[in-house]
């Protein structure tokens, strides 16, 4: 089968735990590091399916990689070519379908709870976990409206769209990605990105890290669940 192809748009947002969980099942992939000047694809055909992670920028900024990605990511849409965005991901998909992208209430960053949906799109990407709270990373400040025929699959009290569905494609405000490693880098970075005192949705970089011992591992179940869902949409099959 073709590779999925993984997006990076800053070196310290890889694929984390994504691409573990495709080795695992042997799906190839192949990484297209933006961040370093990687040109973007003129079309979807030559992957199974397309993954974008995260990233400190904003896609309302005037960047030279965010029209082509928005045109690909329709490209992948109209070929049914599942695809997958995380934090920064989830945004590029809802403003390439149409929907925008705007500041959110309050930032997230740190662990928070997020109530999964209940209804048959929420069951089915959600498994055992739709109608339950989940606990999941977060690291934002700016959030994404649904894009038309989209399903919104999970929300909490400061974010109102966490995860959406539109047919095998995912949007993901929340990070489910994350690995010890990532975090540690993250949290070198708290404070060049937080206000003080930071606002109760902003955990400190203590915090954050002794929570992960005891969520990370259930982070880590429930993005099982939502990868394992997206890639038996892959084209070509997973």
């Amino acid at each position: 089968m073709n590779p999925v192809a993984i997006f990076r748009h800053s070196p310290t947002e890889g694929p984390g735990y994504f691409a573990i969980f495709l080795e695992s099942r042997r799906i190839p992939w192949v990484l297209i590091p933006l961040d370093a000047g990687a040109d973007v694809p003129e079309n979807a055909d030559a992957y199974s399916g397309l993954c974008f992670m995260g990233g400190p920028m904003s896609v309302n900024e005037n960047l030279s990689w965010i029209a082509p990605v928005c045109a690909l990511i329709r490209d992948a849409v109209s070929q049914d070519i599942p695809v997958l965005g995380h934090c920064l991901g989830g945004q590029l998909i809802s403003k390439a379908l149409g929907g925008a992208v705007s500041k959110n209430p309050v930032p997230e960053i740190g662990w928070s709870v997020i109530n999964g949906g209940a209804d048959a799109v929420a069951r089915h990407w959600l498994g055992e976990y739709a109608g339950k709270t989940l606990d999941v990373f977060q690291w934002h400040g700016e959030t994404f409206s649904l894009p038309q025929g989209a399903t919104l699959i999970a929300e909490n009290a400061d974010c109102a769209h966490q995860i959406a569905a539109l047919g095998p494609h995912l949007a993901l405000q929340c990070h489910v990605e994350m690995l010890p490693e990532m975090i540690a880098v993250w949290c070198e970075h708290w404070r060049e990105e937080v206000a003080i005192p930071p606002p109760p949705s902003v955990q400190t970089p203590e915090r954050i890290q002794m929570e992960q011992v005891e969520k990370l591992p259930l982070l880590r179940q429930i993005a099982d669940q939502i990868y394992g869902v997206w890639i038996a949409g892959l084209k070509g099959g997973a």
